[in-house]
């Protein structure tokens, strides 16, 4: 295929759509092999899957003509992709992780490292197909097309393998990569959600985050609750009670001092746009399954709640007896497993004192642990990068994007931001139906296709405003 232009309203729209039905058994069989690897980094007995999920990256890579490394980090490598280099054009680094999450624990319909079609053959289950292998695999094909169309740009690829464990290599695999002549003009990510389906969205926003734990222990073992209850503290429901006083479990507000005094406020316009993303309770309550939300005041209150403001969760309270029946114990120990989404300008820091002041004000014999910390992101709103994304999303979906906050966290996006200063866009592909992080993750082929076009027409689109300067 050739193309006159270089516009992403110049690309023959019903060419490209042809063409991308034809890749549509290969994008299967592709995101089939990515996801058949248990890239599960957080575990330390992957660490063979691993290595072959960087193989099999470096293999996509050179089957489209393109050259790859591996930038060796500490822990996991990074693997570079580029395809052939014109100093006189733009550069667009595509960022993706090719880890997953664990697929452990009961509700799975399918096999969880297998891709297995749904009755229609348009949408596929399997841990990592949303998070993040199939839009990773959907913006590689964009940049495989945008080449066959002769954009005028270089287009390169950062895939991580650490981003579920909060990408603790990648700062120092990025300056390796720095020091050995890695630049870029810009970068775009594919990690994100749209607000619903049928609305792309473009995210300027990401919440940071906080993990931490509360330990409580009063005494050597547990001991029976008929000769000692009464009078031995039960470290469960010291820590319940604890965690009360730090957080109102109806209303999601967080009680302790201070921890709303650095929040930025949502402005007037970020409030239009949220208005503009058509989001629904109801629809959102489905897409995750929840049987019932906490009571906010209306749609835009509910995605402000999700996306631009922090919280404070509790992720698992561990102690005493969890087996069948009831065993009359009280526990010697507990553990209480929290974090914090936080929003521009909170600092974790500043944040986790806060709570270790609070917890040792009201228990003062708890042990409060930090865990891991990332800060909010917050980028401005226009620009090139920007701007030739929304077009993208118009000439692809015919539709307006919603410009939007993430509730998430990525860490290799504060990363670069730090190590590269340029701009950075998200066009993530994500719906809230394909399951991040949960059972029965999944993927479909109109979000992969449309994702196709979109990014071969943002690279065009990108090549176009740069011969325009």
């Amino acid at each position: 295929m050739k193309a006159t232009k270089t516009g992403a309203g110049s690309v023959d729209g019903a060419r490209l759509r042809s063409r991308i039905a034809e890749l549509r058994s290969e994008f299967e069989a592709r995101l089939g092999a990515l996801v058949g690897i248990a890239s599960v980094s957080m575990d330390p007995e992957r660490r063979g899957q691993m290595t072959a999920c960087a193989d099999t990256a470096r293999d996509l890579i050179a089957s489209a003509g393109g050259r790859s490394e591996l930038i060796e980090t500490g822990g996991f490598p990074i693997v570079l992709g580029r395809f052939e280099h014109d100093p006189s054009l733009p550069t667009v680094t595509v960022y993706n992780h090719l880890d997953v999450q664990p697929a452990d624990g009961p509700g799975w319909l399918t096999p969880p490292f297998t891709l297995t079609p749904d009755g229609s053959g348009n949408r596929w289950f399997a841990r990592g197909a949303t998070d993040d292998n199939g839009p990773a695999l959907a913006a590689f094909y964009g940049a495989r097309l945008a080449r066959e169309l002769g954009v005028r740009a270089n287009i390169q690829f950062l895939w991580e393998l650490e981003e579920e464990i909060g990408s603790p290599h990648f700062a120092t695999g990025l300056e390796a990569a720095l020091a050995s002549g890695f630049a870029t003009d810009a970068v775009v990510v594919s990690d994100t959600i749209w607000t619903a389906a049928g609305q792309p969205s473009i995210s300027y926003g990401l919440r940071g985050l906080m993990g931490f734990t509360i330990a409580l222990e009063t005494g050597a073992k547990d001991v029976h609750s008929g000769t000692t209850g009464g009078a031995a503290r039960n470290p469960i429901a010291e820590l319940a009670a604890l965690v009360a006083e730090m957080v109102d479990a109806r209303s999601g507000k967080v009680k302790i001092p201070g921890f709303y005094a650095d929040v930025r406020k949502v402005t007037a316009a970020e409030r239009k746009a949220f208005a503009r993303a058509r989001f629904s309770r109801r629809r959102f309550a489905a897409a995750h399954e929840l049987k019932s939300l906490r009571p906010l005041r209306d749609d835009v209150a509910a995605f402000t709640a999700l996306t631009a403001a922090p919280t404070l969760e509790v992720h698992g309270l561990v102690g005493g007896y969890a087996g069948p029946g009831i065993k009359t114990i009280v526990p010697h120990r507990a553990e209480a497993k929290l974090s914090t989404r936080l929003v521009p300008d909170q600092v974790p820091a500043k944040v986790f004192r806060l709570i270790q002041r609070f917890v040792k004000a009201k228990l003062p014999d708890a042990v409060v642990t930090h865990e891991a910390s990332l800060e909010p992101y917050l980028a401005e709103l226009g620009g090139d990068a920007n701007e030739a994304a929304a077009a993208a999303v118009r000439a692809t979906f015919g539709k307006e994007p919603a410009f939007v906050r993430e509730g998430g966290s990525i860490g290799a996006v504060l990363t670069m931001r730090r190590l590269l200063k340029v701009p950075i866009v998200f066009l993530g592909l994500s719906l809230p139906e394909h399951g991040y992080h949960a059972v029965n993750e999944n993927f479909d082929w109109g979000q992969a296709s449309g994702g196709i076009e979109l990014f071969c027409r943002y690279f065009h689109e990108i090549a176009a405003r740069a011969d325009t300067r």
